[in-house]
């Protein structure tokens, strides 16, 4: 446990008669940018506000940087900043006394504030706005600016539930350039998402569902554990595609994907055996040979075929 900064050993919550958290076991690195995803009712929320200290867990351990949080919460709060969702800003105070607010309930010496708010500015593009009321910001911005006071404290460990959660593509990626750069200082981060193209931007991702662990590794890892070959297919008909594909022993899991179906085979199915299947089982036509064809497989693959497995070949 000394080693990790975040470590769960057969961690549970149960709420009345709905098991939340189900045996989770893993340890977080120091300094590791750590994803967790899973569908809605997988356990991510549950989990973060356990570490948080928010929730009591009814049954295994949960420990930050060796402090057990069930046993001991206030002990860990120093050393942590939680995100959620909806995180506490007040829109009626500017973006400056937003900041010095969160650094009196952090205890940060007035003689260090210039200097880290300055820094906290710096990165997160704030700086220029510092004197506008919280409110008027965008849905970006605000989420910046609530990193930025989870920050104002230099925790050493910080906990982010769905971070870019309803936020444009621009913030997104300025959002994970600052989580970078403070996993580059050491800190460790520990987030919930439900985009699973972030989560390649993990260095190490955790796959949740129903409250259990289905995987975890690195993201080059776990794409590479998906057994078969995924396919991209372009139809007229996608849904009907989808279910015939899935109708066939062959095929592992097929999914729609946007305009496209990805499935997965096994691999000694080739691009014309696919379009047998669709056009013998109900006349769904592609319009030429590059609307099948092989791809490298995403995390999303992998969830998915996971998530299949676990649920008994439902639907993911």
């Amino acid at each position: 446990m000394s080693a990790a900064a975040v470590s769960l050993q057969r961690l549970r919550r149960v709420f009345g008669d709905t098991t939340a958290v189900d045996g989770l076991t893993f340890d977080v690195p120091p300094g590791t940018l750590f994803g967790i995803v899973g569908p809605d009712g997988a356990g991510k929320t549950t989990t973060l506000r356990i570490l948080a200290g928010v929730l009591r867990p009814s049954g295994g351990t949960a420990f930050v940087h060796g402090v057990d949080v069930g046993k001991d919460p206030e002990k860990v709060k120093p050393g942590i900043a939680y995100m959620a969702q909806r995180f506490g800003l007040y829109e009626d105070l500017t973006v400056e006394e937003n900041l010095d607010f969160y650094a009196d309930l952090y205890g940060v010496a007035r003689r260090e504030r210039p200097a880290r708010l300055k820094r906290l500015y710096d990165f997160s593009g704030l700086g220029p706005f510092r004197t506008r009321r919280t409110g008027a910001l965008s849905g970006g911005m605000k989420q910046k600016l609530s990193l930025s006071c989870c920050l104002v404290h230099r925790p050493r460990v910080l906990l982010l539930d769905e971070p870019t959660f309803g936020v444009d593509p621009i913030s997104r990626r300025e959002l994970w350039t600052i989580l970078h750069e403070m996993v580059s200082e050491g800190v460790t981060v520990v987030l919930t998402t439900s985009y699973l193209d972030e989560a390649e931007r993990c260095d190490r991702v955790a796959m949740l569902d129903a409250g259990g662990l289905l995987a975890l590794d690195d993201p080059r890892t776990l794409r590479a554990s998906l057994s078969g070959t995924v396919w991209s297919i372009r139809v007229d008909r996608p849904r009907a595609a989808r279910d015939l594909l899935r109708a066939d022993a062959r095929v592992e899991n097929a999914s729609l994907f946007g305009e496209e179906i990805h499935a997965v085979t096994q691999n000694d199915v080739t691009a014309s055996a696919v379009a047998d299947i669709l056009s013998a089982g109900g006349g769904v036509t592609t319009g030429d040979d590059d609307d099948i064809r092989v791809i490298e497989p995403s995390l999303e693959d992998v969830f998915i075929q996971l998530v299949g497995e676990h649920r008994g070949g439902g639907d993911a």
